[in-house]
């Protein structure tokens, strides 16, 4: 089995120090799937830069949390529900959203419903999403904008609930009583 460093400032590769020092201070802490990134000072650059761009995007925070989470859910990680969890809190997203995504459960509006449902197909059919599901999304008062935007959320999803996978990283302690894991339905 691998083990994989939780850096700090001090042990982290040169490159990945300032990286780590902007995390500290945006965070006033060292998220544990940064000092696990660290040990790929690109990986983390990359990582933040698409956080950055994604945080940019023309959503909402509800839509944000939406493909996040359905992500997250999807990739079964037991990192991100918990850090999306307390994100959504800090971003003032209505608890309704963020308990119905870690259930699976319907989310309040059909037009969330179908940010969900369309962000499951990008992922699920790595992008070959049908033109009818794609007409579908677009319908619902979504734009090919927003198309472009999920799969930029998609692909900040992978660098971390991969890594996430790969490092078991432990849930933060600020994110601990979020803790998730995902409900398993009886078999038939």
């Amino acid at each position: 089995m691998t083990d994989f460093v939780k850096h700090t400032i001090e042990s982290a590769p040169e490159a990945s120090k300032p990286l780590l020092e902007d995390s500290l201070k945006n965070n006033g802490r060292i998220p544990g799937l940064h000092a696990v990134m660290a040990d790929s000072p690109s990986l983390l650059a990359a990582y933040n830069f698409a956080h950055k761009q994604f945080m940019a995007t023309t959503m909402t925070d509800e839509e944000k949390t939406v493909v996040w989470q359905t992500i997250n859910v999807e990739q079964n990680c037991h990192y991100c529900v918990p850090a999306h969890t307390g994100i959504a809190k800090m971003m003032k997203v209505d608890d309704a959203i963020t308990e119905a995504l870690r259930n699976e459960t319907p989310l309040p509006t059909a037009k969330l419903e179908a940010l969900r449902d369309f962000t499951l197909l990008v992922v699920r059919d790595r992008g070959f999403v049908s033109e009818a599901d794609t007409q579908a999304f677009l319908d619902a008062g979504f734009t090919s904008t927003n198309i472009l935007e999920v799969i930029l959320g998609a692909a900040q999803k992978l660098m971390s609930n991969y890594t996430n996978h790969f490092a078991k990283t432990p849930v933060d302690q600020v994110f601990e009583k979020f803790a998730w894991e995902r409900k398993t339905t009886a078999a038939a």
